[in-house]
């Protein structure tokens, strides 16, 4: 992958680091203040403020992920493997990148991997 490519991959990574960072941050803040006792007294609000907490939680664990992904390709940038496929080393096709610039893996080599794993097996009930 061309220099130009690679610097206009790495300023997309970095500003989606930037924004998932704060995200995060922000949503841990929230989840700590949704933890403070605000004087809920009954017991179906207790619950629903156990639900929102979790909810925060979980999204914050999401973010974290997105964060650890945009590490992982802001690696591959400086060690020269980005835009190649992890799996067999072909190139990434860059329309792909640039829907998703954390991508491990080609089109082909991703499928293979849901299938392996069982993620396209989804319930259409």
């Amino acid at each position: 992958m061309e220099s130009k490519q690679l610097e206009h991959f790495r300023s997309i990574l970095l500003e989606q680091l930037r924004q998932n960072s704060e995200r995060v941050r922000t949503d841990q803040a929230a989840a700590l203040e949704a933890a403070a006792d605000d004087g809920v007294k009954d017991s179906v609000d207790m619950s629903l403020q156990d639900v929102n907490q979790e909810l925060m939680l979980k999204l914050g664990e999401r973010d974290s992920q997105t964060v650890a992904e945009i590490d992982e390709a802001l690696l591959r940038i400086d060690e020269g493997t980005y835009g190649q496929c992890e799996r067999c080393g072909k190139s990434i096709d860059e329309r792909r990148l640039e829907a998703l610039p954390t991508a491990r893996y080609d089109a082909a080599c991703q499928a293979a991997v849901e299938a392996a794993s069982g993620q396209n097996n989804i319930s259409t009930l």
